[in-house]
C-alpha cells in the first residue's frame, strides 16, 4: 500500500468523479473515441458505438444510463 501522502485525490463533484482525475478520464475517453459531442458548442457528451463496445468491456452496464 502506498504511503497517504503518496496518494492521488479522486474528487467526488456531486455524484460524479471530478477534479483531475475526471478530467483525465474525459480527456481519454474523447481521444480514444468512446464519447463524442456533435459540435464543440454542446455541453453535453454522448457514447459513440466504439464507447458502448468498450465501456461493456470494462464490465460497465449502460442500460443503467437513461437516454436523453
Amino acid at each position: 500500500m502506498s504511503k497517504s501522502n503518496d496518494r492521488k485525490p479522486a474528487k467526488i463533484c456531486y455524484e460524479h468523479i471530478g477534479g483531475k482525475l475526471g478530467q483525465l478520464l474525459l480527456e481519454q475517453f474523447v481521444d480514444k473515441g468512446w464519447i463524442a459531442k456533435d459540435s464543440p458548442a454542446d455541453r453535453n457528451y454522448y457514447i459513440t458505438e466504439k464507447g458502448q463496445i468498450e465501456f461493456t468491456k470494462l464490465g460497465l452496464d449502460l442500460s443503467l444510463i437513461k437516454p436523453e
